[in-house]
Parts: structure tokens; C-alpha cells; sequence
């Protein structure tokens, strides 16, 4: 059985990854190493990420991570198949980082060079780690991304619902910043509403109830404020209260919007059997529980790969670029970085949305 072995890059946002990863004429695929450097103390200070920091982070970490990756993996430039790189969506400089590097080392070596759009790793990750078959929905949850997806194949995305305004995890790391918890949100929310009484606060559940199964999650940041500047001076148990409403007021919205695209699906003939759930809000326990219990109500099966592999790192990249390569894409060596990539560039803007969706 040949293998395809794929060296991948990713340098979209605060990530620097390097990973490689092979795929089977099977489609099984195996992770030979996968690096990440992680930028979270050099943005803390700041709240948030800062793109010309990430950006020259990138540039002095990049050629580390991709040695120790292919030591690691135990595999020379000479036995890789193909260079892979996130081309996009995100922050463009660190974009250009990236993608820059795989160029050279592609025309070096006289490899293929892949231009891999970073929502489209996200949404394969599923098939490296559970073999998923196609079609599913996926559900991309991340600080950039809040979108449901058809996937149908590789290169083949319907997009169902996008967010209107903000995405889930720009709410998180707001929610965090603005009560003082730090960088990134997700996780200090999450913990700190382990604590906290959820029914204190009656915060809004957007866009409850609609047909469309489109997001919105600004008037929860607005309320969310709003419930914290009437307590000032915040005591720790405001606070874990506040994130604990806050997140129920998350999944009970994030449920029902998921809950109207399997019905909107099914109305329109489309066979939704798997949810995939990627990007790094998918780590959150309370989200991930309620969507078990959703999925096991409307006889789905949920697939959410290992956490690593939800938020940013090289091994989708790899893999995403092993699957395109696998059917004969490849792409020119003057491929433009793209700040914005949308996975199906055909679909509508949503009813009242603003420009990031």
C-alpha cells in the first residue's frame, strides 16, 4: 500500500505549527509528528492577539518547528510528497509567513505545493483522526469562525449558517477580558463557571427558535456587560456566576441553531447522520455535552476529534493537503495569501450580517 507524506505548515493566527502526516490509498492516515509553538505569553499582556507580533513570531519560530518535525517524523525534505500551507483565512501577515516558506522549500525540492484554506483542515481533521465518511455537517466554532457546513467532499462545502455578527469564541475571550480573567477566554470562562450558579443572570439566547439556522452573539456580549457593570465592584462568585450564565445562555443557543440546520437539512434530502465539531471552542465540556445529548435525540453521530487537533495545528494542514493531493490538486508557486477564503465562496450573505460573515 503507497502513502502520500505531506509536510505541513500552519501560521493563520497565534499558532506556529509544523506537522507531517501520511495518507494511504485507503484513506486511512497516520500522524508522524506535529509541532506547535504557541504565542498565548507573548498576546496575554494585550487581551487579544496582536497581529505583528504573531507575525514575527512566526518568522523566528517556523524553521525550528519544521526541523524538529521531520527529525521527529524520521523523514528528509527528499521523501516528502508535497509542501502544504495554510494560504488563509487569517491574519495575512502571518499568512505570508507560512506560505513563503512553503513555497521556497517547494521549489527547492521540486516538490507539488498545496495552498490549503484553514476552515477546509479544519473540516477534514474528522477523517485523519475517526475515518469519517462523507457527507456530514460540521460545525466550526473557533475565535475567527461560527459556521455550519455540508461537507460533501474534499473541495465540496454548501455553507448552512454563518454568524451575523461575532463569533462564539470572540464572545468567550470578551466575556474573559472584560471581567478580568485573561487570555485566551475559553478556557478561564469555562473554569470559572464550574463554580457559578447559572440561573442567576437571565441572559438572551439569540436567534432562539428561528427557521434559518444562522448565529448572532453581540446582544449576549452586550447583556453579559451589562450584568457586570451592575455589580461593580465584581466579588469571584459574580464572576463565576456571570460565566456560568453566560455559557448556558452559549449552549442552549448553539444547540438550537445546530438543532435547525439537521432540520433544514433533512427537509432539503440531505442524509445528516454525522455531526463534526472542529475548532477550539470544541473543547468546551458543557458545549460538548449538550450536542452528545442533541445528537443522541436526533439519532446522529458526534465526532469531535482529540482537542489538539481542534484548534490551530499543522497535522490538518498536512492532512487536508494529503487529501487535495490524493485527487490531483495541486497548486502555482504565485498562489496569493488570502485574509478572507470563504469555503463556498456561492453562498448568500445572511439576513442583517455584517461584513466578517
Amino acid at each position: 500500500m503507497s502513502k502520500i507524506c505531506i509536510l505541513g505548515l500552519e501560521t493563520t493566527c497565534d499558532e506556529t505549527a509544523a506537522a507531517v502526516v501520511t495518507r494511504a490509498d485507503d484513506g486511512s492516515g497516520a500522524i508522524l509528528a506535529n509541532e506547535v509553538y504557541s504565542q498565548i505569553d507573548e498576546h496575554a499582556r494585550y487581551g487579544g492577539v496582536v497581529p505583528e507580533i504573531a507575525a514575527r513570531a512566526h518568522v523566528e519560530a517556523l524553521d525550528v518547528l519544521i526541523r524538529r518535525a521531520l527529525e521527529t517524523a524520521g523523514v528528509a525534505f527528499a521523501e516528502l510528497d508535497g509542501i502544504a500551507a495554510a494560504a488563509g483565512p487569517g491574519l495575512i501577515g502571518g499568512v505570508m509567513v507560512g506560505l513563503t516558506t512553503a513555497k521556497a522549500i517547494a521549489l527547492v525540492h521540486k516538490k507539488p505545493l498545496i495552498a490549503v484554506n484553514h476552515l477546509e483542515a479544519h473540516a477534514l481533521t474528522a477523517r485523519l483522526t475517526d475515518n469519517a465518511p462523507f457527507p456530514y455537517m460540521l460545525l466550526l466554532v473557533s475565535g475567527g469562525h461560527t459556521q455550519l457546513i455540508w461537507v460533501e467532499d474534499v473541495g465540496r462545502y454548501r455553507r448552512l449558517a454563518t454568524t451575523i455578527d461575532d463569533a462564539l469564541g470572540e464572545a468567550f475571550d470578551k466575556t474573559a477580558k472584560l471581567l478580568g480573567l485573561g487570555f485566551p477566554g475559553g478556557p478561564q470562562v469555562e473554569r470559572a463557571a464550574r463554580g457559578g450558579d447559572a440561573a442567576r443572570f437571565t441572559l438572551p439566547r439569540p436567534m432562539l427558535g428561528r427557521p434559518e439556522p444562522h448565529f448572532s452573539f453581540s446582544g449576549l456580549k452586550t447583556a453579559v456587560r451589562q450584568a457586570a457593570e451592575s455589580l461593580v465592584p465584581l466579588s469571584n462568585a459574580d464572576i463565576a456566576d456571570i460565566c456560568a450564565s453566560f455559557q448556558a445562555a452559549v449552549v442552549a443557543t448553539v444547540i438550537d441553531r445546530v438543532g435547525a440546520a439537521i432540520a433544514s437539512c433533512r427537509h432539503q434530502g440531505l442524509d445528516a447522520r454525522r455531526l463534526v465539531v472542529a475548532g477550539g471552542v470544541a473543547a468546551n465540556g458543557a458545549l460538548r455535552a449538550g450536542l452528545d445529548e442533541l445528537c443522541a435525540a436526533r439519532r446522529l453521530a458526534l465526532i469531535v476529534p482529540p482537542a489538539a487537533l481542534c484548534t490551530d495545528n499543522g497535522a490538518m494542514i498536512a492532512w487536508a493537503g494529503a487529501e487535495r493531493l490524493a485527487r490531483g490538486f495541486s497548486d502555482p508557486l504565485d498562489f496569493a495569501p488570502r485574509a478572507r477564503w470563504p469555503l463556498d465562496p456561492t453562498a448568500l450573505a445572511a439576513p442583517g450580517a455584517g461584513v466578517k460573515a
